[in-house]
């Protein structure tokens, strides 16, 4: 028996929203460390409070509630922002589900796949050729399929891919019209997380909000989260600052090297001109090409090669990296929107239902 397609169309949406981000891969020892959450509705213990003990050379040696979640900030970060998120992402698809149905009622359908079958099966046109050449195109040009691979073979999964994106957007336009409709509240408790808006930035500093982001030049979803920050910074203007933080991931081989190359061009104040370009054209972060991008944007060459060369903005790259595990992220891109997480390349809207929450509490 095949799944019923409203539980394709949830789940797909669910799992775009986690799925949407490089994630670096599980530490065992990370696992391992991270304590279970916590269940029955205990408290957690005060910073001081003794959690162990043991005897060293006759004496007794005590380990405080303070020590230990010290000792695994990062983990436990991590698995309160995954917790956060779970909770969220559950409570809108279960608020969408009950608006759908009660949708299909009130359409008089039988069920709810009634109901997405005529909103969204039903109005997604099979894909042009043109479409589907443009993404060959786009996928050869990113390096992202081998130069021998013709159209001719890929086109089925092509077609594939641009008809469940086309679902997907449809499904979201429809689900976004009956939250609009039944003025749905997320009153969920937002946990914050302290995060340091130190970095290259956009937008007054006295703004009412701040987003830091933690990306990776080398990550496709940081591509593609670009185009919607984009957006959203320009929707909002001088309500919203945005800052830059970087978090190469470790299977990335060229982010490193990125990174670096994007704050030497910040020292001659090109930073978001560089971070625009790599962007353009992650098929291109090698050294010989940093260099050459900076020297198409009309930088001083001698003195971006000579920081470059030099690696003296390692350190830089590997603070942020620090303050990014520190504060629970563990993929990019990833946001800290007034401390609240957001993870993934999301749609705008989710940007926008956190900013439009945290400016009707400052007015």
């Amino acid at each position: 028996m095949s799944k019923r397609p409203s539980r394709i169309v949830f789940a797909a949406l669910l799992a775009a929203s986690f799925a949407a981000g490089c994630n670096k891969p599980t530490s065992p020892s990370a696992s391992s460390n991270a304590p279970a959450a916590a269940s029955g509705g205990q408290c957690e213990p005060a910073a001081e409070t003794v959690v162990g003990t043991f005897k060293q050379d006759g004496s007794e040696q005590r380990i405080t509630y303070g020590e230990l979640t010290g000792r695994i900030g990062a983990p436990l970060a991590d698995l309160e922002k995954k917790k956060a998120e779970l909770l969220k992402r559950g409570l809108e698809g279960y608020i969408i589900e009950k608006l759908v149905q009660a949708e299909a009622k009130k359409r008089g359908l039988p069920n709810e796949d009634a109901l997405l079958k005529a909103e969204v099966e039903e109005k997604v046109p099979a894909p042009s050729d043109a479409d589907v050449q443009k993404l060959y195109d786009q996928a050869k040009a990113g390096g992202q399929l081998p130069p021998e691979v013709t159209i001719e073979q890929v086109k089925p999964e092509i077609v594939k891919h641009l008809t469940d994106q086309a679902k997907r957007e449809k499904a979201q336009a429809l689900f976004n019209d009956l939250k609009s409709k039944a003025d749905v509240q997320i009153l969920l408790p937002e946990k914050r997380v302290q995060v340091e808006a130190v970095g290259p930035a956009k937008g007054p500093e006295g703004a009412p909000v701040t987003i830091v982001e933690f990306s990776d030049f080398q990550c496709p979803f940081c591509s593609r989260a670009k185009v919607t920050v984009d957006e959203v910074v320009k929707q909002y203007g001088d309500k919203v600052r945005l800052v830059f933080r970087h978090f190469p991931l470790s299977f990335h081989q060229d982010a490193p090297k990125a990174a670096e190359a994007s704050a030497c061009a910040a020292d001659q104040n090109k930073f978001w001109e560089f971070h625009d370009k790599l962007f353009a054209n992650q098929a291109a972060l090698k050294v010989d090409d940093l260099k050459k991008a900076a020297a198409d944007l009309g930088l001083d060459t001698a003195r971006f090669n000579e920081c470059l060369d030099s690696g003296k903005k390692a350190e830089l790259v590997k603070k942020d990296q620090t303050a990014g595990e520190k504060a629970g992220v563990t993929g990019t891109p990833a946001f800290f929107i007034n401390g609240i997480v957001l993870s993934g390349a999301v749609p705008a809207e989710e940007f926008k239902a956190i900013i439009d929450s945290e400016l009707k509490k400052k007015q």
